[in-house]
């Protein structure tokens, strides 16, 4: 058989071939899709002929197929279903792959000819007088990216920066493969079902399955998630077992041995800083920001800072509550959640065990998920069990409209297991192009854990709001049309991407879309609107709580990345560190630890957030501020819907964001919505 990369797929929407695909067939893709994207870059880059959009910028973009097709298999299966094959070729491929970009934005005559048409839009030549609008953004990216991967630099500047990337590129993945085995080997170990009191019986069901993956038959397992507080500690009543989950999970990545990751943060702290220096910025917060909205380290800092003294003040004010409801019992980190949820009880009636009765995990995607896409965007979703997805527990679903009309497909992954990594996310696994003419493929990876066969999946209220957050991801890479791979579906600033997640979790309470799915598993009932309203009432319970965890770690990352590279050369003591760092910024809570800390902060060390993870909250303003435009535009509406999707998801990444958003809004973001809905007004 011929290695089924090498080719287009013949499937539907040019979704991956899995049933054929096996980790055998990676390792010689990718060496023949480098090979072949190399001749393609230098065609470009050696062509005789007078630069132009065609032969330049346009060639770049249709060059590495192969490389495309086999890296977006590849790299959703090593975060989702990984092995000792995909793990070691990970590992080989990081800097192979540093060294490839690199021969592309730091070759001087790919860089020449890229100039000379970006000067030729900059002074209106008639050559380019009919490129369109994404062309002419194409260009000006296309320029920006070659001109802070290092194009200007001179010969040894630029070999240092290859040196840099290469490590950077493998330090980032050992972080993260070292993260997962961690992850996995501290997972907590029950050995009398007696300490789960206070777990509904999925929960159960789900840790005997994972002690019996463990070839653990007879007990249970509790395997953590990436976050510090794990969902299930609402729930336990064994406090010493809740003491247990919450020091494993901050035991990770700081206990030396083979999978300690202080050592590989610290280094990337130092690289990072080194090559931010070598780029002419001034530490790698400086680079990073300069290519996003937020422009500089200063905007982040004075909205993280307008942020965190009131969240603190909030969480203090909290822990005192919380003190009080518990009485002579201990209230520290690993008792937060379970006090909060009994003090949301006693102040609201508000039961959120309760309510997985009524997040069958069924009806939440299909009644929920799906139907609010329905009624914004007149999207239809159909299951294609005839497609092969990239795992057995993945589901297909091909997505059309108006009839019929082709938009997409749909993967959903939906639980956890020991070699996906913790989090949720999406994926592309075709990026849409008309250049190319490409359909969208995307898939959602969550960590759901797996109750045993015949047993209802029922989602956690986080759960259920992850589910909304990442479809919102979904959507904006299968509604996103645009002509340039480049600014294909999520490919746009780092601090704009989850602004469509984010909007879409409004719609997981909207009362249209929360009578069509909240419905009890055995009874059948609606869930009752008395307790809809408490729960409405409550939203901004605890958010003290939950705004200071988030920007305790938002800060943390910035601290890191604010550091130049002398500074971060002589950081040593990695705890010590985020201890300074957080007494900084007034969160030094003891009760309230940050939501990741460093030594398993997947999302700066290996996740691409690097200097980024702020755009969670810079992203929140224009959320919180476009759910005030749906609430005062007849909410839950196609024309609300067309709006949003023609304006923002629709364009992908070939337009100005903020530009973009004010198109939609009619003016930038208003920050007092945030302010509101978190309690910090």
């Amino acid at each position: 058989m011929t290695n089924p990369f090498l080719e287009p797929s013949p499937l539907p929407y040019s979704l991956p071939p899995y049933a054929v695909i096996t980790d055998d067939d990676f390792a010689p893709a990718f060496e023949t899709g480098l090979a072949e994207h190399r001749a393609e870059v230098e065609a470009i880059a050696a062509d005789p002929a007078p630069a132009t959009f065609e032969n330049t910028i346009e060639a770049l973009e249709r060059g590495g197929a192969v490389l495309t097709r086999v890296g977006h298999v590849f790299f959703d299966r090593a975060s989702s279903d990984s092995n000792a094959t995909t793990d070691a070729l990970e590992l080989e491929l990081a800097p192979q792959l540093a060294a490839h970009d690199d021969a592309i934005r730091l070759d001087p005559r790919l860089y020449a000819r890229v100039r000379t048409v970006a000067d030729a839009v900059e002074r209106g030549d008639d050559d380019v007088a009919g490129l369109d609008d994404e062309q002419r953004y194409l260009v000006r990216r296309t320029l920006r990216s070659f001109e802070r991967a290092g194009a200007g630099l001179g010969d040894a500047e630029k070999a240092r920066l290859r040196d840099l990337n290469g490590r950077l590129s493998t330090l980032t993945t050992q972080f993260e493969k070292h993260l997962l085995a961690d992850t996995n080997d501290l997972a907590v170990v029950v050995d009398d079902v007696r300490q789960l009191d206070g777990l509904s019986d999925g929960q159960v069901s789900a840790a005997a399955e994972a002690a019996r993956d463990r070839g653990l038959d007879g007990r249970w397992v509790i395997t953590l998630v990436l976050p510090t507080g794990h969902p299930w500690l609402a729930d336990l009543t064994d406090r010493d077992l809740r003491d247990r989950v919450m020091r494993a999970s901050l035991a990770r990545g700081r206990r030396g041995g083979e999978h300690d990751t202080r050592a590989l943060l610290l280094e990337i702290v130092r690289l990072r800083a080194e090559r931010a220096e070598l780029l002419g910025h001034r530490d790698h917060a400086s680079w990073v920001t300069a290519g996003e909205t937020a422009g500089s380290p200063s905007a982040v800092a004075d909205l993280l800072g307008r942020l965190a003294p009131p969240a603190a003040a909030n969480a203090r004010a909290e822990f005192v509550a919380l003190r009080a409801a518990a009485g002579r019992q201990e209230v520290a980190a690993a008792d937060w959640a379970f006090w909060a949820d009994r003090l949301r009880a006693e102040r609201y009636d508000v039961d959120t065990t309760a309510m997985r009765d009524y997040f069958e995990a069924e009806r939440v995607l299909h009644d929920g998920v799906f139907f609010a896409a329905s009624q914004l965007y007149g999207l239809e979703f159909a299951e294609r069990p005839d497609l092969v997805g990239p795992h057995p527990d993945a589901r297909v679903f091909e997505v059309t409209e108006g009839g019929g009309r082709p938009v997409g497909l749909y993967v959903l992954d939906l639980y956890t297991r020991d070699s996906k990594r913790g989090g949720a996310w999406m994926n592309p696994l075709v990026s849409q192009s008309a250049l190319l003419g490409l359909p969208p493929v995307v898939v959602n990876n969550l960590n759901v854990p797996k109750p045993a066969a015949g047993s209802p999946t029922l989602l956690t209220l986080d759960e259920v709001t992850t589910l909304f957050h990442e479809f919102g991801h979904a959507l904006h890479g299968l509604l996103a049309r645009v002509t340039y791979p480049t600014f294909s579906g999520t490919n746009v600033f780092r601090d704009f991407v989850e602004f469509p997640s984010q909007v879409n979790e409004m719609w997981m309470l909207w009362p249209e879309v929360l009578e069509n799915y909240a419905v009890h598993h055995e009874t059948g009932e609606r869930m009752p609107q008395e307790i809809v309203d408490r729960l409405v009432a409550s939203r901004a319970f605890n958010e003290g709580f939950a705004t200071s965890e988030y920007l305790a770690s938002a800060l943390l990352d910035q601290a890191w990345h604010t550091l130049t590279a002398a500074e971060a050369a002589a950081v040593t003591d990695v705890e010590a560190f985020e201890r300074e760092a957080l007494a900084a910024a007034g969160l030094d809570l003891a009760p309230v630890p940050p939501r990741y800390s460093s030594t398993y902060f997947a999302h700066t060390f290996a996740g691409g957030y690097d200097a980024g993870y702020y755009s969670y909250i810079w992203s929140e303003v224009l959320d919180a501020d476009t759910v005030e435009w749906f609430e005062e535009n007849g909410g839950l509406s196609r024309v609300g819907g067309d709006r949003f999707r023609a304006r923002l998801l629709g364009v992908g990444g070939s337009r100005d964001p903020l530009e973009a958003y004010r198109d939609f809004r009619g003016r930038d973001a208003r920050v007092e919505p945030l302010l509101e809905r978190r309690g910090l007004a």
